[in-house]
């Protein structure tokens, strides 16, 4: 069984990430890892579902031990991805997304070439100060804050990123994650096992 795609969806806080995959997860079949952190928990997560929920202090014995294939430091919190899960999912033939920042998500694709890096924002900066204001999560001087982060990465995923997705639409985002996907499966790259056994049959069998 070969091993499943590593795809990495990133993109500013209020991009509509969250969104995005929930919509994805109702008819795809690519898998999402939980992510370890130190930010507080919201009243809507679960441990264990939404994120790993770690002190800072457990957070950091983890990446002592190597247990995390990336992480990063934003707004004062860790957030990573254990190596657990990748190999947990794509063990197992499927395909795994990562939902993490852009600083993540070069890490990943300097330990893994072949990974597929994706990012998302909405069709303007307006739209996406205005998503951030309408979560009443944050006071104006953090919404401030991680628009100038946003900046930042914009900046580095035109750089690194392979696939833009204008999020608009979450359901209309979402078929765009899917099509990305298929014509993954399809490049030739990934079918080259299968090309050399067809050829191989061609000429056993019927030459």
């Amino acid at each position: 069984m070969s091993k499943g795609l590593i795809l990495v969806l990133s993109g500013p806080a209020g991009s509509g990430k969250d969104t995005l995959l929930n919509r994805y997860f109702k008819f795809g079949s690519a898998k999402k890892t939980i992510s370890a952190t130190t930010r507080a928990i919201r009243n809507c997560e679960k441990d264990g579902i939404d994120y790993y929920f770690f002190t800072r202090e457990r957070f950091e014995k983890a990446i002592a031990a190597g247990e995390l294939l990336e992480y990063t430091e934003y707004a004062g919190n860790y957030y990573g991805t254990l190596y657990s899960e990748i190999n947990r999912i794509t063990a197992a033939g499927d395909d795994v997304i990562l939902k993490i920042e852009v600083e993540g998500g070069q890490n990943v694709k300097k330990l893994f070439p072949e990974a597929i890096l994706i990012f998302t924002f909405p069709p303007s900066a307006a739209i996406l100060a205005a998503r951030l204001r309408r979560r009443g999560t944050e006071d104006e001087q953090t919404i401030k804050k991680r628009l100038t982060v946003a900046q930042t990465e914009i900046e580095a995923a035109k750089k690194t990123y392979d696939y833009l997705i204008i999020n608009d639409d979450a359901d209309d985002a979402a078929k765009q994650l899917a099509d990305i996907i298929s014509a993954r499966h399809a490049a030739m790259n990934e079918n080259i096992d299968f090309m050399n056994e067809v050829k191989d049959d061609v000429k056993n069998h019927f030459i």
